[in-house]
């Protein structure tokens, strides 16, 4: 439940970010009629966002096992290699994001009404699908069979807009670019899980082999069904008897790309611009 509540952090905190600070720009700079616009583009946004995660829950059932099992691992490779990029975009860009958003809501204001419906649904839309698509993979790979995982995606999400809104009112700052960055190195560690599971789905499907080579089994030591199992399944994925595919894959995605973000150095921030919202990026 806690690595679908930190995705539903993650990417919840991102979109509402996007929208105080479009918001808080048009308020301030007395454009208070490109408001509806934008929040039409935004609705558009989660609606599209909303279906498409919906189409992937029970589009799938329709399906014979075996193409359950290779659209699930297809997709959960997808959703990792979307997320991968999405973190260390956000690890180089937080510093300056408001000054890029301010720029193209310039642009589509110069454009006219669809411009800026545009401009929303781009902004927001694109962590929708992300979203939608990487916890329908993380649920997948929990394999819980209960309504946590759900639940903990939306009390993260819960968690982003209040913090948005906080943003907003200004009443709340953090230095957005240390939450990324920890945030970020655990969704690599989720994502490494995800994408351990996903390869399991793929042998299941009979598209890769080794399905009954295993790494180990240590099921007996750490059972599914206990508590401690529960746990290490729900917040990293874990399996007490992966395949040996699994395992080398799960180790040549983790400790490359969990070094590569921590110790990357980004770039210089852009120099200030005078601050027209409340959201403040340090």
């Amino acid at each position: 439940m806690f690595g679908n509540y930190l995705i539903g952090l993650r990417e919840g905190l991102e979109a509402s970010l996007v929208v105080c600070i479009l918001v808080a720009y048009l308020v301030k700079t007395e454009r208070r009629d490109a408001l509806r616009p934008i929040w039409l583009g935004i609705g558009i946004a989660c609606a599209i966002s909303l279906t498409f995660g919906a189409m992937l829950e029970f589009g799938s059932q329709e399906l014979t096992f075996e193409a359950q099992e290779l659209l699930g691992g297809t997709l959960s490779i997808i959703s990792v290699g979307l997320v991968t990029w999405m973190v260390f975009w956000m690890k180089r860009t937080a510093r300056h994001l408001k000054a890029e958003l301010h720029g193209k809501l310039d642009t589509a204001l110069a454009m006219g009404t669809g411009a800026l419906v545009a401009t929303a649904f781009l902004a927001v839309g694109r962590e929708g699908l992300e979203t939608a698509l990487f916890v329908w993979a993380s649920v997948r790979a929990s394999g819980e069979g209960s309504s946590a995982p759900l639940i903990g995606v939306l009390l993260g999400i819960a968690t982003a807009i209040v913090l948005g809104y906080l943003f907003y009112r200004g009443a709340l700052k953090i230095n957005l670019a240390k939450f990324f960055r920890w945030t970020g190195a655990m969704l690599v560690v989720v994502a490494a899980g995800v994408l351990a599971y996903g390869v399991h789905d793929l042998q299941e499907a009979r598209f890769l082999g080794g399905l009954n080579d295993k790494a180990f089994d240590i099921s007996a030591t750490v059972p599914p069904d206990s508590w401690y199992g529960t746990l290490l399944k729900g917040v990293f994925n874990f399996q007490p008897d992966p395949t040996v595919l699994q395992l080398v894959v799960w180790a040549l995605y983790l400790v490359p790309v969990l070094a590569l973000f921590l110790f990357e150095k980004t770039r210089p921030a852009a120099p200030k611009v005078p601050s027209t919202g409340a959201t403040q990026v340090n």
